[in-house]
């Protein structure tokens, strides 16, 4: 069975187990490799991970921003279903801006700012050179919130 058709059906079984009306979802792995996709899912399903931050200055102008109320399918390292997220809360906030309290949320490392800081500014480097960009400490980050709600 296709990657595809596994997700599609994880979907349908979430929305019939918990009596979902909504057919809009995103499926996606936080980080890249299988490692680190693994890393972060089991860290989402056991509660520790429950925020993530993007770069708003690297989505496409079609490309779906976080939102409020909107389900994602995590995926694994491997590309199938580890769980369904619900966004809680959005917020836009500076890189150099983001909380300690944000950073503790994302559950990585010992779950410190410093941590969070170092993390990302490799991660979002990487990110803005793939795109001809320039990272810099005050770029928009979009922080989002969210909770398990189907494993």
């Amino acid at each position: 069975m296709e990657k595809s058709q596994k997700i599609q059906q994880y979907w349908e079984r979430f929305k019939t187990e918990r009596d979902i009306q909504d057919d809009y979802y995103l499926a996606e792995q936080f980080g890249y490799g299988k490692e680190t996709g693994d890393e972060l899912a089991e860290l989402i399903i056991a509660g520790i991970k429950t925020a993530t931050s993007s770069a708003l200055e690297l989505y496409e102008d079609d490309e779906p921003k976080p939102k409020v109320g909107a389900y994602t399918i995590l995926l694994d390292g491997s590309g199938l279903p580890a769980c369904v997220i619900r966004t809680e809360k959005v917020e836009i906030v500076n890189f150099d801006k983001v909380s300690a309290a944000h950073a503790k949320r994302e559950g990585e490392g010992d779950r410190s700012l410093k941590y969070w800081r170092e993390g990302h500014k490799d991660f979002f480097e990487k990110e803005y050179q793939l795109t001809g960009k320039k990272f810099t400490t005050n770029i928009p980050c979009i922080c989002e919130t969210f909770t398990v709600v189907y494993i």
